[in-house]
């Protein structure tokens, strides 16, 4: 059978294709999508939804030239694949291939890297206006879900093009679905729009006795008020004077799978010279059965089997560490009624799904809204109780303020539990866990701890929500070591690290911390001479055993999965500065730049994070006299 998408010049022969080819076009997209993913996981079910969509997109509009801008992204698997990455979409996510984002690095009709949420309309209208100051003519589309709405800088943007008037456009792209399932009262809101059929019905058959009326032209003015009115009376409020009254256009709901629709829309939404939203209903995972009845799962996923819709195996035999985080707060709560979670549209991401079902009063899903999550966490503690925060590393750098002023400044007991800190993986750039080490330490009366293994996390956890002050409990991604969990929880003593390994003369130091500590007892296990050090504290450090023992040692490493400018390394320079310790100390960690996706095994190892590399760092560092201390 012949493949249209192998014949086609793309994007720009799009918009003279007839609905039969658009509609082959569409089943060839979703093919391919479900085909790549099914190897190499990825954001399936967002991406699927979308097919029509950008179709319709790539039809009505001239991409590059034309700016289409993808909030998160995790929806643009369709658009790599029309503009010109077909041949290399079999890489998808995966070390030196295409990125599971957009990125402006990799094409030009990528406007933007993108991975976090709610931004797409302010970048939308920032590039408006300077298309409107420098006197140039291109139009300007966002595509956003309806989840991303509910984020703050989305409604921010809003406002600000209602007031600006400039001529853009923004596609709600409603699927009523986030990662997990959508809550407030914008999900609510948009819900009963779409499911007013009475309100559809009613409106269709007015709308079909005007138009048989001569006079039918004279009275649009009339009709339109009489469908405010209607819509008013059934649904009790509308959702287009939401819009319409910010100073957008609005049009919809329409079905996001109908591409005549679709086309017919945007074309006319294109040629209004005021910013247009048009509110469009599309269905998650579309096309594909198994992520039609599941989209959580499907929404980022590992390899799966096509037919069954079953995850493919990994070999994985150890929890990992958001397991582990999400049961050790369960069980501290069942013990504690004053033990709340609150997390930003991530429950199954964090590992709260049980905390969810058995505690409904105590557990706090905000949508993505981070800032919100922080500032009403340290609300929760004022009140009396001990919230945890779960949140990835990365998207709690959206909320570093809230964390200053609303948490830490108050001294609010509020514990934020860091997850996917430092490399992710295949998400990349975007989603890494790089800096929050950097940024946490900088804050007073911040107290951060890293765990070297999941036994010492469930510690940490039950430390942190028995503390009283701000903590934050940082842990990467992926499978624990598979160490026995101790049966119950203990308080580790505050400021204290530990000695996990000891060999031969004094002569180097590791102090390492978190996911490092077990590397750097494997590299110290090929040195003779080679000392480790778990500080478990990265705020506050401790002090007194990394001092007593640097003075024994000839030189000191530093080892952690963070951004090295700042972060636990630069913590470790300041005590032995401050103390007049003169000795010669290498920094290991993430260096300063924006890192690639790929496992994180080969990340870590293409930045000499892995055994060998930072056997090598230290030799290359000590010289050559250094290979006598090898062991062989």
């Amino acid at each position: 059978m012949t493949c249209l998408l192998n014949e086609l010049k793309l994007p720009e022969t799009l918009r003279h294709l007839s609905p039969q080819q658009l509609g082959k076009l569409v089943d060839e997209l979703r093919s391919i999508i479900i085909e790549v993913a099914s190897k190499t996981g990825g954001h399936v079910a967002s991406s699927l939804g979308t097919v029509e969509l950008t179709l319709a997109l790539h039809a009505i509009f001239e991409s590059p030239k034309d700016k289409i801008i993808w909030d998160v992204g995790h929806q643009s698997y369709s658009h790599k694949i029309l503009t010109s990455r077909k041949n290399k979409f079999h890489t998808l996510r995966q070390f030196k291939g295409i990125s599971g984002f957009p990125n402006k690095e990799e094409s030009p009709h990528d406007i933007f890297t993108v991975g976090h949420a709610s931004t797409s309309i302010s970048q939308a209208l920032g590039l408006a206006h300077a298309r409107d100051i420098k006197g140039e003519t291109f139009s300007v589309v966002a595509v956003i879900g309806d989840a991303s709405l509910s984020g703050g800088l989305a409604f921010e943007a809003i406002n600000n093009a209602g007031s600006l008037k400039s001529n853009m456009i923004v596609v709600l792209n409603d699927n009523e679905m986030s990662i997990s399932k959508n809550v407030g009262s914008l999900s609510n809101y948009l819900t009963a729009v779409r499911t007013s059929n009475l309100y559809v019905d009613l409106m269709g058959r007015i709308e079909h006795v005007v138009k048989k009326i001569p006079q039918g032209e004279s009275l649009f003015e009339s009709v339109k008020k009489l469908k405010d009115r209607t819509k008013h009376i059934v649904m009790n409020f509308k959702v287009d004077v939401i819009f319409e009254e910010m100073g957008f256009k609005y049009f919809g709901p329409i079905d996001g799978h109908n591409i005549p629709l679709l086309m017919s829309t945007l074309q006319y939404a294109k040629e209004i010279p005021s910013p247009v939203l048009v509110h469009i209903l599309t269905k998650k995972g579309k096309g594909y059965s198994s992520a039609e009845e599941n989209p959580t799962r499907f929404h980022g996923t590992g390899p799966f089997e096509i037919v069954s819709g079953k995850p493919v195996k990994n070999g994985g035999k150890n929890k990992t560490y958001t397991q582990i985080s999400g049961q050790t707060i369960f069980k501290i709560a069942e013990k504690d009624e004053n033990v709340v979670a609150v997390t930003a549209a991530m429950v199954d991401g964090t590992g709260l799904e049980d905390f969810a079902k058995t505690f409904p009063k105590r557990f706090f899903d905000v949508g993505i809204a981070e800032e919100h999550a922080v500032t009403f966490s340290g609300a929760l503690a004022r009140g009396g109780l001990k919230p945890v925060v779960a949140i990835y590393s990365t998207f709690l750098q959206r909320a570093y303020d809230e964390i200053i002023h609303d948490v830490c400044l108050q001294n609010l007991p509020v514990v934020f539990a860091v997850d996917r800190a430092g490399i992710v993986g295949e998400d990349g750039a975007t989603h890494n866990g790089s800096f929050d080490l950097a940024y946490l330490r900088t804050i007073p009366k911040m107290t951060i701890m890293a765990p070297k293994d999941e036994n010492e996390l469930q510690h940490m956890l039950y430390t942190a929500i028995n503390l009283g002050t701000p903590v934050a409990v940082r842990y990467p991604r992926g499978e624990g070591i598979g160490v026995t969990l101790d049966s119950e929880f203990c308080k580790l003593e505050l400021q204290k690290g530990e000695i996990v390994f000891a060999s031969g003369a004094p002569r180097i130091l590791i102090i390492s911390v978190g996911s490092m500590v077990y590397p750097s007892i494997e590299v110290a296990k090929k040195f003779k001479d080679a000392t480790v050090i778990n500080a478990r504290f990265v705020k506050p450090i401790d002090e007194e055993l990394i001092l007593s023992t640097a003075k024994r040692f000839d030189r000191i490493v530093t080892i952690e999965e963070g951004t090295i400018i700042g972060g636990f390394g630069s913590a470790v320079v300041d005590l032995l500065s401050y103390n007049n310790i003169n000795k010669p100390v290498l920094k290991l960690g993430l260096p300063d730049q924006y890192i690639e996706h790929g496992t994180r095994e080969e990340i870590l190892k293409m930045l000499g994070l892995d055994v060998d590399g930072i056997c090598n760092s230290i030799v290359q560092w000590t010289g050559p006299s250094s290979s006598v201390g090898l062991r062989r």
